[in-house]
Parts: structure tokens; sequence; C-alpha cells
């Protein structure tokens, strides 16, 4: 999505209050509510400053779970229960083959939530590109990393964002495709967009692609756009309506 206007640091600068780096925690697969009081907790501390930045590295066994805009119709149609989260957005779905990062970062002022997640989005694109999908990019008006419409397809998601900022500290992040299902996506109105598509690295380059192998890109690629030193540029390649603005 285009910003609606000019980020309030330079694109080279850091938007993050501490140049210490980042603690990284390589956590395996989580439960969803488990891992949610654990980041609220780590962002309380880091908020009072007994603790410095964080980046969680998760994998969730299969739920759903909801952000503050997603309406009735999104709920899934196979019974499976849903957990309603914090972050913003609408619905999705966690499961295994899902890499699932949760920075846990205090914000530079003034605190610029667009720009934040617009270097989310800017790592992301990086590495999805570098693995070989290298016309990923962002659809104008929708967050999260498109790959655009081919071979029958219509355009899809490969990763999506959904993101909380309290006492100037981020708390949930971004869930990466890698090789999960994509059966349980079938079952809801995934991130409130029905004119568009859900898909895998896997299913993008045709061979298996572990969590294991995007970590620690995704890392060093975040690290990079947090400190202004992988600039976010322009790569969209389409626009549609934002999905969170109803309701």
């Amino acid at each position: 999505m285009t910003a609606p206007r000019d980020p309030f640091f330079p694109a080279d600068r850091s938007i993050r209050a501490s140049q210490d780096p980042i603690e990284i925690q390589q956590l395996g697969t989580v439960d969803y509510r488990e891992a949610w009081d654990y980041q609220a907790g780590l962002a309380a501390r880091r908020a009072r400053g007994e603790i410095g930045d964080q980046i969680l590295i998760l994998e969730h066994p299969s739920i759903y779970t909801a952000g503050k805009r997603t309406q009735p119709e999104d709920l899934p149609t196979n019974g499976l229960p849903v957990i309603n989260a914090d972050r913003g957005g609408r619905i999705t779905w966690h499961g295994h083959g899902q890499l699932v990062m949760y920075p846990i970062i205090k914000l530079a002022e003034p605190i610029d939530v667009v720009d934040y997640v617009r270097r989310l989005e800017e790592a992301l694109i990086h590495v999805v590109r570098e693995i070989g999908v290298a016309d990923a990019g962002r659809i104008d008006g929708r967050s999260g990393v498109w790959v655009p419409a081919h071979d029958g397809w219509v355009d899809s998601k490969v990763a999506a964002l959904g993101i909380r900022v309290t006492q100037g500290v981020t708390m949930h992040g971004l869930a990466l495709n890698c090789n999960n299902t994509l059966d349980f996506y079938a079952h809801i109105v995934a991130c409130g967009i029905a004119d568009a598509g859900v898909t895998t690295l896997s299913r993008e380059l045709g061979y298996d692609v572990g969590v294991d192998k995007l970590s620690a890109p995704l890392v060093t690629a975040l690290d990079d756009a947090l400190a202004g030193r992988l600039s976010v540029a322009d790569h969209s390649f389409g626009s549609a309506p934002d999905p969170t603005k109803r309701g």
C-alpha cells in the first residue's frame, strides 16, 4: 500500500528507539494464546525499559485468529474455533509450515505505524524475491506481500501482517506461507478479501520450502529494514480496495 504521506523518518534512518542489537528467540511450535501472553509480557517489560528489542520466531498449531476488523461473513464455515486477537486486520489462519515472527520493538518518536508496516513488508518482499519469486510485491490499498495472477490463479497473498502498537512497543507481526496447507483458507474470507487468493512459496517455486530455510534471511532483512539499511521502495503492481476500511 502506498503511504498516504511521507514517512516521519528518512528511509535510511532507523525507526527503532534503541540501537542495541535485537535479541532473537527461536521458540519452535507454540500455542497461539500462549505466544500472545508471552509477547504481551515482553512488550510491557520493553515499555518499562527492562529488556531490549526482541524478535520471536515460531510456528503455531492450526488455528484461526480474528483481528479487530473481522466481519461475520469472514468467519469459518468448517466449525473450527476462532481466537479474537487485539491486532489489526481481519481473519486469518496459522499452522505448521508458516513462518511467524513477532517483533517486540520500541519505536522511535514520533511513532510512525505506517512506516513500520512498510518496513516489515519490505523485508518480506526482499526475502521472497531473493528465493526466486521475482515479481512479488504490494497491492496498493492492501497490506502484506502479494504474487501477481498467473497460470489461472488470481493475485495471491504469500505473507500477511497484523500488528498492534501499545506504549510505543510493537506486538504481533507477520506470517510467511512457506510449505503450509492452503486447505483451511477455503473456509474463511482470508483477511476479508474475497476477490483474491492465498499462496505459498512452495507452490510458487515448485519445490518444498521449509520455514527453517527462511528464518535467518528474514531476521536479517527485518533488522536491515528497521535500521534503514534496506530502504522501502515502490514494489506495487496493482491497487484494490482496503478491506479494513469496512465496518
